[in-house]
């Protein structure tokens, strides 16, 4: 065998025998939402989805920014849902649905995987952030769940900004109120999706983050709360199983308390996050109740899970993705 023919079988071999380069895992991630439910792809003109989409792009990067420039997922999620709860298209802050009794009731909730503290809070009016609300709630350590005039008290003297009523107002949620109680439309029909917006994120010291926002259900009465500032219903978050947010008919799940049993599922079934996140969606449905959840893995992995039609979703991380998506199958 010539010398130039040995050298290439020797280089053969040794390509053959070295092994394939790992690819490298994501150093952070982020995944978001703002509400699921029956959405029709005939009925939504392209000039609406495209607000629709670029309003998701916008709050996406800016909690993909915040773990990009080395800020922990808490800050991400924050930085997201504020984002949501000031765009007027969402039901969560400004742009909430109105209660039957023409206000503005607001429900949050957040939580730290790295220590599982959490803070959340409902049926809070005239604060113009709930999610900043709760995580005020958390990191003041001493309760977990603040509700109505006392949650308000607490903001105050946190310092949190306030707004008045015309802030959160828009002549859309006051449309659908009269359509409601003029009996024409039920609060599902009324309301189309379960407007409520989240985030759940991953940063690059390998701490979990989850949290989520809501305004309610139209027409709402007798201080009903939701699934969104109940924790382990609406919002959990384990640096040792998985982050959730949800949204949807908020009574469901809080019977199946979907957050948690999630991340169960995933710490001890062992279960991956989009095989335990299809099956409690299917402990929902045949419940009878509609909605989804986003879902963070401790490896960066994002996945969504949902039973309707549609669910205003989004999720990037270190390694490039970048996308939004707003119907079933995208």
């Amino acid at each position: 065998m010539t010398n130039p023919l040995r050298r290439l079988v020797a280089l053969a071999l040794t390509l053959i025998a070295t092994p394939a380069l790992a690819e490298p895992p994501v150093q952070w991630s982020i995944a978001i939402h703002g509400g699921a439910g029956t959405m029709s792809r005939e009925e939504m003109i392209e000039e609406k989805r495209a607000e629709y989409e670029a309003a998701l792009q916008a709050a996406l990067d800016a909690g993909a920014q915040v773990l990009r420039d080395g800020g922990d997922a808490i800050e991400a999620v924050r930085t997201v849902i504020v984002t949501l709860e000031d765009d007027p298209r969402f039901n969560a802050g400004r742009g909430a649905v109105f209660t039957w009794d023409g206000t503005n009731e607001l429900d949050a909730s957040i939580m730290d995987g790295r220590d599982l503290s959490a803070g959340a809070v409902a049926a809070v009016i005239g604060v113009k952030n709930p999610i900043l609300l709760a995580d005020a709630v958390r990191l003041d350590g001493r309760h977990v769940f603040l509700s109505g005039k006392g949650a308000e008290d607490f903001a105050a003297e946190y310092g949190l900004e306030s707004a008045e009523p015309s802030w959160f107002a828009t002549e859309p949620r006051l449309r659908a109120l009269e359509r409601f109680k003029a009996g024409k439309v039920s609060a599902i029909d009324v309301d189309l999706k379960y407007g409520t917006v989240g985030a759940v994120a991953l940063d690059s010291a390998g701490n979990l983050a989850a949290g989520t926002s809501t305004g309610g259900t139209t027409g709402k009465r007798w201080g009903r709360i939701g699934d969104s500032p109940v924790i382990g219903a609406g919002t959990y978050a384990d640096n040792r199983s998985c982050a959730v947010s949800a949204t949807g008919e908020g009574e469901y799940f809080i019977r199946v308390g979907v957050a948690r049993q999630i991340c169960n599922r995933v710490q001890m079934a062992g279960e991956d996050v989009q095989t335990a996140a299809d099956a409690v969606i299917g402990e929902v449905g045949a419940l009878g109740g509609e909605g989804g959840v986003i879902v963070m893995a401790p490896d960066g992995e994002a996945v969504f899970a949902f039973n309707t039609s549609g669910m205003y979703r989004g999720r990037a991380d270190s390694k490039g993705t970048s996308e939004v998506a707003i119907f079933a199958g995208e």
